[in-house]
C-alpha cells in the first residue's frame, strides 16, 4: 500500500492562481468586480460563444437558463437519468416536470432515439449532458427540438474543452452551463457559466443573477458608477466574486495543458485495460473529442467473484480513492416518490449504474500515480476472477 493515499481528484492550483487571488485582496475588489468581467470575456473568447454570464454554480446556470427561455409552473423538460441531481433539482424550482431518458449502453450519454417518445404538447425544452466530458448526439437533439420547437440547454458541467463535429462545445444549444466545482477540469472552488450566441437570454440571466438589478451592480461603487439603481425583476444571488474570477482566469490559461495530461493518462489506462474482458472501457465517437473530465470503467460482474462496492473498496484498501458517476436520478428516493420513476423504466441506466467506476484523473498524477492505479485494479481483476 502506498504511503500517501491517492485522492480522487484534488484541483490543480499553482502559484498563478495564489498571485491572481492575492491581487483580488489586495485591490480591494473581493466580489463581484473587474475579475469577474475579464473571466467572462476571456472564457466566451476561449469557447468561442459571444455572451457568458458568471455564476456562483453551475446549477445556479441552469436556473437562469431555464428562467431565460421561460420555463413555467407544468411545462416538461427532459433530462437524462444517468446525470447529478442538479441537472432535474432546477426543472422542479418551476413546479415544472423533469422527464427523464434512459442512457446509450456504451457512452452513458443520454440516448436521443428515446427522447422522441417523451415529448408531448407540455414539453419544452431538452438538457442534454455530456457526460464524463464527451459530446452528446447533438446533430439529432438538435433536430428534434427544432421540429418540436423545443429549446435545448446544455449541461456541460463536464466538458471544458469538448469538441463536437469540429465546434468547442458552448454555443450548440440554446443556452450552455459549464462547472467550476473543485474537481472540475478548471476549478473556481464554486462557479459556474452561462453561455448563449442569444443577447435577450444573456440579458435575462445578467440581470437575474443579482437580486434583478437592471444595471451591473458593482459599478455603481466606482467613480463611474452612480448610487441609484432599479430592480426590475424578483432575481437570485447567484454572482460570482473576484476572489473565484480570479482562480478562473489563471485555471483558463492552463485548460489545454490540463486536458493534454488528463488525455495522456486516459489513454495510458486504455492501452492497460482494453485486452481485459472483466473490464469495459469507455466508448468514445468519432464524430469529436473526449474532455477526459472523468474515466469511467464498467466491470464485468459475470466474471468476477466481487461487486462493485467490493471493488471499489479493495482500491482503497491499496490507498486510491474511486467513485460513481452517477447514482440514475429514477433511483433517488425524491424522484421516485415524487415523479413514480420505476428501475424497469430505465433498464441500460439501471443495470450499468451496478458496474460504473470512476478511476483518478486529474492533471496533477504523476506517471507513478497513474501506473499505480493501473497495478491495483489489474491486481483485483486477477484475484477476483470467478
Amino acid at each position: 500500500m502506498r504511503r500517501n493515499f491517492l485522492p480522487f481528484s484534488p484541483p490543480a492550483i499553482g502559484e498563478e492562481e495564489i498571485a491572481e487571488v492575492v491581487d483580488s485582496l489586495r485591490s480591494g475588489w473581493i466580489t463581484t468586480g473587474p475579475k469577474v468581467k475579464q473571466f467572462e470575456t476571456e472564457f466566451s473568447k476561449y469557447i468561442a460563444c459571444i455572451h457568458a454570464i458568471a455564476v456562483n454554480s453551475c446549477t445556479a446556470a441552469l436556473h437562469l437558463a431555464l428562467d431565460a427561455i421561460g420555463l413555467k409552473e407544468g411545462n416538461e423538460v427532459i433530462v437524462p437519468t444517468m446525470t447529478f441531481v442538479a441537472t432535474a433539482e432546477v426543472v422542479t424550482y418551476f413546479k415544472a416536470v423533469p422527464v427523464l431518458v434512459d442512457c446509450e449502453n456504451d457512452t452513458l450519454l443520454i440516448d436521443s432515439n428515446n427522447i422522441k417518445e417523451k415529448i408531448n404538447k407540455k414539453t419544452k425544452a431538452i438538457i442534454p449532458v455530456h457526460y464524463a466530458g464527451q459530446s452528446c448526439a447533438m446533430d439529432e437533439i438538435l433536430q428534434i427540438a427544432e421540429k418540436h420547437n423545443l429549446k435545448v440547454i446544455e449541461d456541460a458541467a463536464h466538458s471544458l474543452p469538448t469538441w463536437y463535429r469540429g465546434k468547442m462545445i458552448g454555443s450548440l444549444g440554446d443556452i450552455t452551463c459549464f462547472s467550476f466545482y473543485a474537481t472540475k477540469t478548471i476549478t473556481t472552488g464554486e462557479g459556474g457559466m452561462a453561455c448563449t450566441e442569444n443577447k435577450e437570454y444573456a440579458e435575462r440571466m445578467k440581470i437575474m443573477s443579482l437580486h434583478g438589478i437592471s444595471k451591473d451592480a458593482w459599478k455603481r461603487y466606482t467613480a463611474k458608477g452612480s448610487w441609484y439603481y432599479e430592480v426590475i425583476e424578483a432575481g437570485y444571488k447567484y454572482n460570482m466574486t473576484d476572489i473565484a474570477a480570479a482562480l478562473g482566469i489563471a485555471q483558463l490559461k492552463k485548460c489545454k495543458e490540463f486536458y493534454k495530461k488528463r488525455e495522456k493518462i486516459a489513454n495510458k489506462y486504455t492501452q492497460s485495460f482494453k485486452e481485459i474482458p472483466e473490464i469495459k472501457i469507455p466508448v468514445i465517437r468519432e464524430n469529436g473529442t473526449h474532455a477526459w473530465h472523468l474515466y469511467v470503467i464498467q466491470l464485468n460482474l459475470k466474471m468476477l467473484k466481487i461487486n462493485r462496492a467490493q471493488f471499489i473498496e479493495k482500491m482503497k484498501e491499496g490507498g486510491i480513492g474511486c467513485s460513481v458517476h452517477f447514482i440514475p436520478l429514477h433511483l433517488h428516493p425524491y424522484y421516485k416518490n415524487t415523479f413514480g420513476f420505476k428501475s424497469k423504466d430505465f433498464p441500460v441506466a439501471s443495470y450499468i449504474y451496478e458496474r460504473i467506476v470512476s478511476l483518478p484523473i486529474y492533471p496533477k498524477m504523476t506517471d507513478e500515480d497513474v501506473g499505480y492505479v493501473i497495478d491495483n485494479v489489474i491486481k483485483i481483476i486477477k484475484e477476483n476472477k470467478k
